[in-house]
């Protein structure tokens, strides 16, 4: 059985899923989830969620030669926005922080194992509402959905770039994610209208269709 290490924020479990051990019977995957983890907070000593050492203690401890990581959802959804208003400073410049944060922590990464990005997901949480402690908590950020997309979508392609770039294997989801009107595909959609996560079965079969061929 081969270990493969799965870094991420609350969308990782979906690694768990039954149709990953069905599709990769002499896979394991471990998947160590840091809830609100984001690429703008891994260079921040202070940042709440202390996702960076969690994560380099697994690194430290794993087994495994592959490891995916997911992150960046919860930058473009709300944290890279949040950001620009309390800083005052532009999104685009709230966005190449987090884009150059991530990029230094797969770089890290690369030089120890072969590691796999997946694309952020893309945003669910719908103009006007106020339903689930997510959506709660992002109320504040007045983006629409629309631009929370096209900058998830600006996000993505500029990992991607990066990755290309330095050797290290890219899942891209977009164009597999994107409906009509510029937002994300109705199946995708949690049938639980307050979880903002992806529909489980949906998003596990395009990561397993993604992940053929690499692990």
């Amino acid at each position: 059985m081969q270990d493969i290490l799965v870094l991420g924020d609350s969308h990782a479990p979906v690694f768990n899923h039954p149709l990953f051990k069905e599709r990769f019977p002499d896979l394991s995957f471990n998947v160590l989830t840091v809830i609100g983890a984001t690429a703008s907070g891994l260079e921040n000593p202070n940042s709440k969620t202390q996702a960076y050492p969690i994560f380099r203690e697994a690194v430290k401890q794993t087994a495994a030669k592959q490891i995916i990581v997911m992150l960046g959802e919860v930058d473009t959804g709300f944290v890279i926005w949040y950001r620009a208003q309390k800083y005052q400073e532009s999104v685009s410049a709230m966005m190449y922080k987090a884009i150059s944060s991530y990029a230094n922590f797969l770089a890290e990464l690369h030089e120890s194992f072969d590691v796999i990005c997946i694309s952020a997901p893309l945003p669910t949480i719908q103009d006007g509402n106020d339903w689930g402690d997510i959506a709660n908590a992002r109320r504040e950020v007045t983006a629409t959905q629309a631009d929370r997309t096209a900058l998830t979508l600006e996000f993505n392609r500029t990992m991607q770039q990066f990755c290309l770039k330095n050797d290290i294997r890219y899942i891209m989801l977009d164009d597999l994610s994107l409906g009509d009107g510029g937002i994300v595909k109705a199946e995708l959609l949690n049938s639980d209208h307050s979880n903002h996560h992806y529909a489980q079965d949906q998003y596990a079969r395009l990561l397993v269709e993604g992940l053929s061929g690499m692990v």
